[in-house]
């Protein structure tokens, strides 16, 4: 898999992941996505399990670092109203076990397999170690929707390849307030302030930047 962000200035025809872009924004329209309520999720998971993963359509955005458990790289804005990202996850790396700011999130799986491990949220008035929910292997083309009203997840590499998956948080609240972590042994929660990129539409950006 290529993963060298020297492909920006490159000009790129529309193909099967572009289009899959625009129906998404086509679903949210000039209106929905703007609180979590008018977000039509079937239609949105439906439009993502259509798209069959084509590394050719994809590659640009799937910027890598082997010194991060995961990067960020934006695809789309949706107009203000949603993030799509395509995340790059180091082998043997995971997430930390994190909620979504009150927001969908819908997860794709373009290429290798990732494992979603979820949790209760913990009691705020003890301390102690978190409790599991449930733990799926989500493999290629599969598709896997997340909200708070399910709990917290930790997504994990446990492969020794890299994998790539293809994430839509609508409304976009992280890339705004942030979102909060969790101790897995203590479920303390941590307010991270600011998710940022990695990259954004195929280009690397500076440290400092989004």
């Amino acid at each position: 898999m290529e993963h060298s962000p020297e492909r920006s200035n490159q000009t790129f025809e529309m193909n099967r992941f572009d289009q899959l872009v625009k129906d998404i924004k086509n679903v949210l329209g000039p209106s929905k996505g703007l609180t979590s309520d008018d977000v039509d999720v079937e239609d949105l998971t439906h439009i993502m399990e259509r798209y069959i993963s084509n590394e050719k359509d994809w590659s640009r955005y799937a910027l890598a670092n082997p010194d991060m458990a995961y990067t960020r790289n934006l695809v789309d804005e949706g107009n203000g109203k949603a993030n799509l990202l395509v995340l790059v996850w180091t082998p043997g790396k995971a997430s930390p076990i994190h909620d979504h700011g009150n927001a969908h999130c819908l997860m794709k799986i373009l290429h290798g397999s990732l494992t979603e491990t979820r949790y209760e949220f913990p009691d705020s008035d003890t301390s102690g170690p978190m409790r599991l929910k449930s733990e799926r292997v989500l493999v290629n083309n599969a598709v896997a929707y997340m909200a708070d009203e399910l709990g917290l997840h930790r997504v994990s590499n446990q492969g020794s390849n890299y994998a790539v998956s293809l994430h839509l948080y609508t409304p976009p609240n992280v890339a705004k307030y942030g979102c909060n972590i969790f101790d897995g042994s203590t479920g303390k929660k941590t307010h991270i302030v600011k998710c940022g990129n990695y990259s954004a539409y195929g280009k690397r950006i500076d440290e400092g930047g989004l």
